[in-house]
């Protein structure tokens, strides 16, 4: 809950930027209404868990909003000169490092208001991640390999093209040769989401979200299957390699897209970040 609690802003990325300042403004009504889904907070509790909601919107305006927009800002001038493997590094690192801090962060502001959970609510919990889990292997781990990796390659396209514009015949084949290459790991994953399940809601049990959370959210690779290690290596040096041709063959008009977009980023994100 607390990964994707906090990871719940950048969906407005995935929105486009005319999404920023509504899903911003709102985001506390929508962060309280996915918390809702999963735990349903009584009265004082629900009280408490807005205020420790509005401290960590207060932090991520204050800080976290500016590091987005400087990351934007160098992204685009990156992307205007070609993108290189150190650029691809770089974004990949600088993401991480973003995620770690905010996932610290919320978990430090709600780790000893989940030590008063209920059984019950904790119950309600485990519910709600079987449901999840379902729709996660619906999608990642049933069907045949032809079936998974066509599902990867629309996502992919729509991902893509969501940034580029859309995509030639020479692209789309560029990006079906990555859904073919790359190695189907939802198996691997599906069985680190339980694993990562588990001890959350072990956490919760032994009421030591107030000493563990904080650390346990921010390095979620600890403990990790070396399988499962492996193979995310082999799909993201896949996925470099994909974008590192696809930039070789990007006409102006999907450059200039990507950059706009990158800029338009960076602006909204500055003027959030002023507006406090």
């Amino acid at each position: 809950m607390i990964r994707r609690l906090a990871a719940a802003l950048l969906l407005a990325l995935l929105a486009g930027c005319s999404a920023i300042q509504f899903a911003y403004d709102n985001a506390d009504s929508w962060l309280r209404w996915q918390a809702g889904r999963y735990v349903e907070f009584r009265e004082r509790q629900a009280e408490e868990f807005d205020s420790r909601l509005a401290s960590f919107l207060a932090w991520h305006r204050t800080s976290a909003l500016p590091q987005y927009a400087r990351l934007a800002d160098e992204a685009g001038a990156r992307l205007s000169r070609g993108v290189s493997p150190a650029d691809l590094v770089w974004g990949y690192d600088a993401f991480r490092a973003q995620s770690r801090e905010g996932l610290r962060r919320a978990g430090t502001e709600i780790g000893d208001l989940l030590d008063r959970m209920a059984p019950g609510q904790i119950e309600q919990l485990e519910r709600r991640f079987a449901e999840d889990n379902r729709g996660f292997a619906r999608e990642h781990v049933e069907g045949t390999p032809e079936e998974l990796r066509a599902r990867r390659l629309k996502r992919m396209v729509k991902a893509l093209e969501g940034w580029l514009g859309e995509l030639d015949e020479a692209q789309r084949e560029r990006v079906r040769q990555f859904s073919e290459r790359a190695p189907l790991n939802g198996e691997l994953r599906d069985r680190e989401r339980r694993r990562r399940q588990a001890e959350f809601l072990a956490m919760l049990r032994g009421r030591e979200s107030a000493r563990r959370l904080a650390d346990w959210a921010a390095d979620w690779e600890r403990g990790r299957d070396p399988a499962l290690a492996a193979s995310s290596r082999a799909t993201m040096e896949e996925f470099f390699a994909m974008l590192l041709d696809l930039d070789r063959t990007l006409s102006a008009r999907q450059r200039l897209s990507a950059i706009a977009r990158l800029r338009e980023f960076a602006r909204d994100f500055d003027l959030l970040a002023a507006a406090r």
